[in-house]
């Protein structure tokens, strides 16, 4: 395929995506209806979409990792996570009603979030680096929702639509990294009071800590940076699930706390 029939790919993939999420109707597979193979020509597809968010007068406010189970990663056929873009207007706090007008077919899933306290700028940061500059965890919930037909996706579907980022829920007390065995928190998210599912921090590549120094290293392999105040969603502990207006999700993450929504 010629560079000039990629551009056009690319675009066409990318205004599909946004006129999906703008009229909140999801559409067919993109890397089939556009032949988008890969995650680089994926992530092109993302960042028009990233630039024209901006454009539109949106912040940039941190990123999330995706695919950060080994079992779903076997079942995409990768190797490694994905990263997707938070921007202002995604974030929502403890206890908050989340408005289901704003989603298509969105799925829930608890996470450990991560503030950064100083901007990440090395080339190749080390782990002690990426550590040393990151201040606080708090509990998190992601609300993932897919652009694309009851979520048939490919992996280049679901980078090209931003991870299959939706919104995200911030607990509000946050906490040091030093003080917390990450790795060995365990996590219970009820909806309605009925456990809907559990997991660890184990579940995220190990560690969340291992997610986030991949995200270090892949944001500095492309020229880019993680800044201080940036929110870092590190992957989901435990099973997704589906969720519907009137839903009351509350997650407990060990002793990291927990952090609760309603779908309204």
């Amino acid at each position: 395929m010629s560079q000039s029939l990629d551009q056009e790919a690319t675009q066409a993939s990318a205004e599909a995506l946004r006129n999906a999420r703008a009229t909140r109707t999801s559409i067919a597979s993109i890397s089939k209806q556009f032949g988008i193979s890969g995650l680089e020509a994926a992530y092109a597809v993302a960042e028009v979409n990233t630039v024209a968010r901006i454009a539109a007068g949106r912040r940039v406010v941190g990123k999330k990792v995706g695919l950060t189970s080994i079992a779903v990663q076997q079942q995409l056929g990768v190797d490694q996570p994905d990263f997707g873009v938070l921007f202002d207007d995604m974030e929502y706090l403890d206890g908050d009603e989340i408005p289901m007008s704003l989603l298509m077919q969105p799925k829930i899933e608890a996470e450990v979030a991560f503030v950064v306290g100083r901007d990440i700028d090395d080339e190749a940061p080390s782990y002690g680096h990426v550590l040393s500059s990151l201040a606080y965890a708090v509990p998190a919930l992601e609300i993932v929702d897919s652009a694309i037909t009851d979520w048939r996706i490919t992996l280049e579907d679901t980078v090209a639509d931003n991870a299959s980022c939706g919104l995200y829920v911030l607990g509000h007390q946050p906490m040091a990294v030093g003080q917390l065995s990450l790795g060995e928190l365990g996590m219970s998210m009820t909806r309605h009071g009925k456990t809907v599912s559990t997991g660890s921090g184990a579940a995220c590549l190990g560690h969340p800590l291992r997610a986030v120094y991949w995200l270090a290293r892949t944001m500095a392999r492309r020229g880019q940076m993680l800044r201080a105040g940036d929110v870092i969603l590190s992957g989901a502990l435990g099973p997704m699930v589906p969720v519907a207006v009137s839903d009351a999700i509350h997650a407990q993450i060990g002793a990291l706390g927990s952090v609760s929504c309603r779908i309204g």
